[in-house]
């Protein structure tokens, strides 16, 4: 696959070169096979922190996106503080029974059985623009559910954003031709 002109500029930013080297692989957690993404290191260099929000801010910045909606629990982590700098609401989409009030409501397969995200009634407007939010896309099923619960709300999703891609488990392929923005691809 050729790489864009674009997406050759951004691997070469030394940014996204600092970020990828903060985070930290856990081998066999939570579970055996698994090489965990942990974004806690990157949380505590506020430096590539702030590069990381930075360099989202920058590309949304302009767009006409009116909702972040952010993942639980780490898309909580990376949503607010681009919400606010782009002048954007925020939108939680948490697991079951965690939210007070009338929810909507999205199941999703895991590779390992069910989820499901829900988000307030109301909390978005048919028409406005969102942007996903989450840490990591592995096979994308978790973003997929948060597009369809969006978008049955009237929403447009413009696109998702996460840290880290596990391009491997091919989570890009499950969005529909949806676009993904990513500032770390990890082959672990």
């Amino acid at each position: 696959m050729a790489v864009s002109e674009e997406k050759k500029k951004e691997m070469q930013d030394p940014r996204t070169q600092a970020i990828a080297s903060t985070i930290r692989v856990v081998p066999n957690f939570p579970k055996p096979g698994i090489m965990f993404q942990d974004i806690t290191t990157l949380l505590l260099n506020p430096p590539v922190f702030k590069d990381t929000i930075d360099l989202f801010v920058e590309r949304y910045t302009g767009k006409g996106i009116s909702v972040v909606a952010g993942v639980e629990a780490r898309g909580f982590i990376f949503g607010p503080p681009i919400a606010l700098a782009i002048g954007a609401k925020f939108i939680p989409l948490r697991k079951p029974n965690k939210l007070p009030g009338e929810v909507m409501s999205e199941e999703y397969e895991l590779e390992y059985g069910a989820d499901c995200l829900e988000m307030h009634v109301g909390a978005v407007q048919a028409g406005e623009r969102a942007l996903v939010v989450d840490d990591l896309v592995a096979t994308g099923g978790t973003l997929c559910a948060a597009i369809a619960l969006l978008e049955r709300a009237g929403a447009e999703v413009v696109e998702c954003a996460c840290v880290i891609e596990l391009p491997e488990l091919k989570g890009r392929e499950r969005l529909n031709g949806k676009p993904l923005y990513i500032l770390v691809e990890s082959h672990s």
